[in-house]
């Protein structure tokens, strides 16, 4: 379950790269011939500080890389690839490791190539120039370990749509990202406030590298995001005017073909929007072939809203007489209420359960700030605090996000967490001050004065417990595939590192049963039940087994 935003993620991208075929695509690389291209020299200073002229890669000593460039957008792509080098060669490896474990059949990695090999015809076509241009220069950098799979622009400009693809094909909106954001009343000082939880896992190695990007482009405005190596769309990000983006997966439907990739769209709000007029009117010019919900926060406005995107339409959600705007998986819009796939989603995924658990919280912290914003981030209880069980994607912290991040706009002050997920400490940065001074410096950016002390739980044993108990799972997940016999003991010590998580009796029911131990299948199966279980499909799948053994028992 964990997984599932990974198998998509990396389903999306083997089909993307190796479904380029002899379309015009493959052959196409952005014309670049207005730029200098000329490659950058970096100085090396140590294993985690890069200095290229005025621009920087340093690895601060919570673990997050800051990356500073400028320039024009061939200069930035240079740059960027330049100065992260070794961390594009390391996160490509660990993309290109997974895919034969994920889709290990041959035959059906050729259909999936047939299949869509049209799929991607029009990509290019949809990606603004200046991102194309700023992909060409990353991907001078990139490795050619992977060249038999395609070309190194095409892989880098195919990357960017690999998230949406993945969701369009599976028809399904498995990120559970959480949003919210609070003003006016509801925010301690009055200025707009926004956190959310980034709920992309591949594995524990992918988040290693995550990066601090701090970008001042020739043209729009400097910004920050939160990215990884290779990745110049934005999932997390504000800019020197205080606005905002995040994005939200919603339920989607397969479209015809490939069009602009989220990111890229909220890259281009990030970069070009100084308001939320601004931020609206991008939208509308973009073609998006997954369905989001993209939250928006501006300085210049003071509040938040919702653009909510899909192929066929777009919404702007305006929270009316409210001081706060909440976000899970699902549209709220007038344009989505009866979109029958929006109303599965409500009715059978965890987004629901996530939206009221938001609300509560933020009705016991009626004036919230950075640090009430963290804890509601970290917070892994369900509705009424009810115990969920570590990693239960019902919880605001599944313990599986990429990163967490607050926003104070005003202020132009963000918080990025470290190591792991958005339980290291959230390290602030000013954006004033990063943008109003000459860079080039082997010094972290960070405020360290503001920033907010990692999560107590990281030090304790049930912390220490949920990391063997990840091992355990992917080892059972293993024994279960293979039919193998393993003892009474691992399936007890297995359940004891994570008791209250209804998965651990589940699989376990699942082992007896394979067993014929119908019996012990059915007291795991029931005990399961028990606890929350995360979606309603989980909940019927479980009840058919315990159907089957009861009928089994007679």
């Amino acid at each position: 379950m964990k997984n599932r935003i990974f198998y998509l993620f990396f389903i999306g991208f083997l089909s993307l790269l190796t479904s380029c075929g002899t379309s015009k695509s493959k052959k196409h690389t952005p014309d670049i011939t207005a730029f200098n291209n000329t490659k950058p020299v970096v100085e090396k200073l140590s294993d985690s500080v890069f200095l290229s002229g005025k621009n920087s890669l340093l690895k601060n000593k919570q673990g997050l890389w800051e990356l500073y460039v400028e320039g024009d957008p061939l200069e930035i792509g240079l740059s960027t690839g330049a100065l992260t080098d070794s961390l594009l060669h390391k996160q490509q490896r660990i993309f290109f490791s997974k895919i034969t474990d994920l889709i290990p059949s041959k035959f059906q990695q050729k259909l999936l190539r047939h299949f869509l090999k049209w799929y991607n015809r029009k990509l290019y076509l949809n990606v603004p120039d200046e991102y194309q241009t700023e992909i060409y220069g990353v991907s001078q950098y990139t490795s050619t370990e992977f060249d038999n799979i395609a070309p190194k622009y095409q892989r880098g400009l195919y990357l960017h749509a690999a998230h949406d693809i993945g969701h369009a094909l599976q028809d399904l909106a498995l990120v559970g990202c959480s949003s919210f954001a609070a003003w006016n009343e509801k925010s301690e000082d009055g200025n707009l406030i926004l956190a959310r939880n980034f709920d992309f896992y591949v594995n524990d190695a992918f988040a290693e590298n995550k990066i601090a990007a701090f970008i001042k482009p020739k043209e729009g405005f400097p910004f920050m995001m939160v990215t990884w190596p290779g990745m110049i769309g934005a999932v997390s990000g504000m800019n020197l005017e205080g606005l905002t983006v995040t994005i939200n997966a919603s339920k989607s439907k397969i479209p015809l073909s490939a069009k602009t990739p989220i990111s890229i769209l909220t890259r281009e709000i990030l970069q070009h929007a100084k308001n939320l007029d601004e931020a609206i009117a991008i939208a509308k010019k973009r073609k998006v072939f997954v369905s989001e919900s993209i939250m928006v926060g501006s300085a210049n406005d003071n509040k938040a809203i919702l653009i909510e995107v899909s192929p066929n339409k777009m919404d702007v959600y305006d929270v009316p007489n409210s001081d706060q705007l909440i976000c899970s998986n699902h549209f709220q819009g007038e344009a989505f209420k009866d979109d029958k796939r929006n109303l599965e989603q409500i009715a059978n995924s965890h987004s629901e359960y996530r939206y009221e658990r938001m609300q509560e919280l933020l009705s016991e912290n009626p004036k919230v700030n950075p640090e009430i914003a963290s804890e509601i981030l970290r917070n892994k209880d369900g509705l009424k605090n009810e115990i969920l069980g570590f990693g239960n994607e019902k919880a605001l912290n599944q313990l599986l996000a990429h990163h967490g991040i607050i926003f104070k706009p005003k202020e132009k002050l963000v918080w990025v967490s470290a190591n792991p997920f958005q339980l290291g400490e959230f390290v602030c940065y000013d954006l004033n001050s990063i943008f109003g001074e000459s860079q080039n410096s082997a010094k972290s950016f960070q405020k360290e004065n503001l920033n907010i002390a990692k999560d107590p739980f990281v030090e304790t044993v049930a912390f220490q417990n949920f990391k063997k108990f990840k091992i355990e799972d992917h080892k059972l997940d293993s024994i279960l595939e293979k039919k193998e016999t393993v003892s009474l003991e691992f399936l007890q010590n297995y359940q004891a590192l994570n008791p209250n998580y209804w998965v651990v009796y589940y699989k376990t029911g699942l082992y007896f049963y394979q067993k014929k131990e119908f019996l012990q299948a059915k007291l795991n199966f029931e005990k399961a039940l028990s606890h929350e279980v995360t979606t309603v499909p989980q909940k019927e799948e479980i009840e058919k087994y315990l159907k089957k053994v009861k009928r089994k028992l007679k």
